[in-house]
């Protein structure tokens, strides 16, 4: 079972952004935004899942592993890294009214 956790208490979300993501590793990986005040997001991602999300634009993507003794850091992403491009939107976009 996937888990995800996600709040946000922020006044202002027109500053957020979409982002997607891909665990290209074989391992179990936990995501998640911790620099942003009132704001939580984690979630679990599984090899090769692909994650789309909404973050500030500020927000940085913390990757974890749980080993087998700690839990551990391996990796920190801004979030701007991590954006849609609109090309890419506009591609998505195509295809979805191919599909429908």
């Amino acid at each position: 079972m996937m888990t995800q956790l996600f709040s946000s208490r922020l006044n202002d979300i027109s500053n957020l952004m979409l982002c997607y993501y891909t665990n290209g590793t074989g391992k179990t990986l936990i995501a998640r935004i911790t620099n942003i005040p009132n704001w939580r997001f984690e979630r679990i991602i599984f090899p090769q899942e692909r994650l789309f999300f909404e973050a500030p634009s500020q927000a940085k993507l913390e990757l974890h592993h749980n080993g087998e003794t700690a839990m551990s850091l391996i990796d920190s992403i801004p979030c701007s890294y991590l954006k849609v491009q609109e090309q890419m939107s506009q591609v998505q976009e195509t295809l979805w009214h191919q599909i429908a």
